[in-house]
């Protein structure tokens, strides 16, 4: 009788204890919330403090940066609670205003897994008096951007607006997996986004306008990635690609940019094409360019070969479809006016 009291009490503790490891694995990840009475050093501190899957979640308010703030290590957020919660760059602290990175002295394995959303940066541009930041381990340059993100794999952008910056809205920079959704990008002194050496990332719901640069400006190794049903308006160009391959578009709609609605070209050196630096393979899906002060695409040289175009409407711009060669682009259904 004692033996099997024992072997019951033995029973119920291993039942105990398995529903306790289970409930501890399912428990929430640790949230950190700052008030706008919080300073750079203390949101830096927050970030560098937290352990695998935490977040630290900004309150309403302005925060004033001097020093970008850095998501260094892997599976952590920076959350703000909507377009109340401002990240304003401080006046000549002439830097970026967050960085998603590793540490960037040395050239290390990529960051994974970052999550940046729910808030508005102010890049305070009249008020910075370079672009150019620091360099990272790699030789790369890092401006005065609202966002970087370098060397990072599996990051997500969501629901972010960028203004206002000395250099790009999100520049993005050796990065695979990327997720940007939801976000707003406008009176920035160069490009609303830019992309270089980033692969299999989608990009959606973009509202990219009056950028003194492109709306989006792609090149070094930008390949296999996928824009959808964003807008791009009042940019000095809506697209300027080079050296990417292989990405898709659709459903953008372009509209009075001052010079063209897509350029796209191979690299040059002074007067000479760079070898294997061609745009190959785009495809352009439900396309819509309008009122373009350029025409509404533009190919610039005979090597982008093999790009598509599919279900476009090309209306009011200043020149349709231009290209060295009746040869270079795949045009099917286009309607213009």
């Amino acid at each position: 009788m004692h033996s099997h009291i024992h072997r019951l009490i033995i029973y119920l503790l291993m039942v105990a204890i398995g529903w306790a490891g289970e409930n501890a694995k399912a428990a929430p990840p640790l949230v950190l919330t700052l008030s706008a009475k919080a300073n750079g050093s203390e949101i830096q501190s927050a970030l560098d403090n937290l352990p695998s899957g935490g977040e630290v979640l900004l309150s309403s308010g302005t925060y004033e940066i001097s020093q970008p703030l850095l998501l260094r290590h892997n599976d952590i957020a920076l959350r703000g609670s909507g377009l109340s919660t401002v990240l304003h760059l401080a006046n000549h602290a002439n830097c970026p205003v967050v960085i998603l990175a590793p540490p960037m002295t040395q050239v290390k394995s990529p960051a994974t897994h970052l999550l940046l959303a729910d808030l508005l940066i102010d890049g305070n541009r009249q008020n910075q008096k370079v672009e150019f930041w620091k360099s990272a381990g790699d030789g790369s340059e890092i401006n005065n951007n609202g966002i970087q993100i370098w060397n990072v794999n599996d990051a997500t952008v969501d629901h972010v607006t960028c203004c206002r910056c000395r250099s790009g809205g999100l520049v993005t920079a050796s990065v695979r997996r990327l997720q940007v959704s939801g976000f707003d990008s406008y009176d920035n002194q160069f490009d609303g986004l830019a992309c270089y050496e980033t692969e299999d990332s989608h990009f959606t719901n973009l509202h990219l306008h009056d950028n003194l640069g492109a709306g989006i400006s792609l090149d070094l190794a930008f390949n296999h990635n996928f824009f959808t049903n964003s807008v791009l308006a009042g940019n000095d160009l809506g697209i300027f690609m080079r050296h990417s391959c292989n990405n898709v578009f659709q459903a953008l709609t372009i509209s009075k940019s001052h010079h063209h609605g897509v350029f796209m070209a191979q690299a040059t050196v002074g007067r000479r094409l760079c070898p294997d630096t061609q745009c190959v393979g785009n495809d352009f899906q439900n396309l819509m360019v309008s009122d373009c002060g350029g025409k509404a695409f533009q190919v610039n040289d005979a090597s982008c070969v093999n790009n598509e175009i599919s279900g476009a409407k090309f209306i009011h711009n200043q020149g349709g479809l231009g290209q060295p060669t009746n040869q270079t682009l795949r045009v099917r259904e286009l309607a213009q006016w």
